[in-house]
């Protein structure tokens, strides 16, 4: 069992006086399906020799990836899907025999939905710097026989997305019929096809960027600094010390949950209603019961380090660095390529995506599609929209799923 699950169990005792802040209406709303996973994945394990990382010149000499995968893979091996999560979403996108509990898409992928497992073998990995199976900052170092924390490796989205490919080449698939991402899992899937064009058929990008921008930053920064300057974080070897740096995973989530919605969803939704009549410095609206609650429940679920290291990455993303030029990058990508976005994200903001389309279609990509989607759900509405996003995705995934289909019975 991976040892945060363990941490985890033993730290929630602390908290549960805190879940007295939930009341009716603050809970009322559609909210994402993440859960904490401990089993029915997986594992893939890469020994034996260096992961070289992008950053500081250092090396995984082994590490294992959870992973999970729905539908059946082909006779060709060319009609696999690889889903690559956001930033803290498990691999469990979608309920299987082994787990039974909803996925974070659950209704986005299975028969006839929108990521079709009539047609598509469907992978899901926990990203490498997770706490769901993956190895990251809680698991066992093999050199000390201790976990990591603080002394884990620098990780990038390259080392992500090239991790994940290790996976592929061991199921024998040559070619991804598409690669597909959500925020940072969007960063991942248009970084698979410039870094593996000929082993990418198409790309599904939502809710991601070129590059993120100061503001992102920002916020991302603000996050970790609120876990790091915790007293309980133990510069980031918490594991063994009895504690845990709960109030500052609370409101590092707080800010998160901030940026994953919309000013015009907290209006229809909370509105100013309030939930404590005495005037006081403690809380006294909705929304911010509403942010206490979604703080405390998400670090109860998630290691800090693998936020501080994950959230790092993202902001270090950069999809032309290395080149001379946008044009010189972007012109590697040749594969049609689906860019989704919401009018209501802030973290994303839909600019972002309409760049990334122009880019591509600049750099002489004649297969863009574009899809500006009119959520009030903001940066969450890659996870929420079911319309919107599923029916893009299936009618771009199955522009050559007939094709596939003949493939499979040959």
């Amino acid at each position: 069992m991976h040892f945060f699950s363990k941490f985890l169990r033993f730290s929630t005792s602390n908290v549960r006086l805190f879940t007295s802040i939930r009341q009716k209406h603050s809970l009322e709303g559609p909210e994402p399906a993440y859960h904490h996973v401990v089993s029915g994945y997986q594992i893939y394990k890469h020994q034996n020799e260096p992961f070289r990382l992008k950053y500081n010149n250092k090396s995984l000499n082994e590490f294992q990836l959870a992973y999970e995968t729905w539908g059946k893979l082909n006779a060709k091996k060319n009609n696999a899907i690889l889903i690559f999560t956001g930033l803290s979403a498990s691999s469990h996108a979608k309920s299987h025999n082994e787990n039974q509990r909803p996925g974070w898409w659950e209704k986005f992928i299975g028969p006839n939905l929108g990521i079709d497992t009539n047609h598509f073998f469907v992978i899901c990995c926990n990203h490498l710097g997770g706490c769901y199976g993956s190895t990251g900052p809680s698991s066992i170092n093999p050199t000390t026989s201790k976990p990591y924390g603080a002394s884990f490796p620098m990780l990038s989205v390259e080392d992500f997305v090239r991790a994940q490919f290790q996976l592929i080449n061991h199921f024998g698939i040559n070619k991804l019929h598409a690669s597909i991402g959500s925020s940072l899992g969007g960063m991942c899937s248009i970084l698979s096809a410039l870094l593996y064009p000929e082993n990418v058929g198409r790309v599904a990008t939502i809710s991601s960027c070129m590059a993120p921008y100061p503001t992102a930053i920002a916020l991302r920064y603000l996050q970790r600094k609120m876990i790091m300057t915790d007293p309980n974080w133990e510069h980031g070897h918490y594991y063994d010390k009895g504690v845990y740096p709960l109030d500052g995973m609370r409101i590092a989530r707080e800010i998160g949950t901030l940026t994953y919605r919309s000013g015009p969803e907290w209006l229809e939704r909370f509105g100013l209603r309030r939930f404590n009549d005495a005037i006081q410095l403690t809380p006294t609206f909705e929304i911010e019961n509403y942010l206490q609650y979604q703080g405390l429940t998400f670090a109860k679920k998630y290691d800090p380090n693998s936020l501080l290291y994950i959230s790092k990455a993202m902001d270090l993303f950069n999809l032309t660095e290395g080149y001379d030029n946008q044009t010189d990058a972007f012109s590697k990508i040749q594969c049609p390529v689906l860019v989704l976005g919401a009018q209501t994200d802030i973290l994303f903001p839909i600019w972002q995506q309409k760049q990334l389309a122009e880019e591509l279609i600049k750099s002489g990509n004649s297969n863009v599609t574009f899809f500006e989607l009119n959520s009030i759900f903001g940066h969450d509405t890659f996870l929420l929209d079911v319309n919107g996003v599923s029916t893009a995705l299936k009618g771009f995934l199955e522009i050559s799923a007939l094709s596939i289909e003949e493939k499979t019975q040959t």
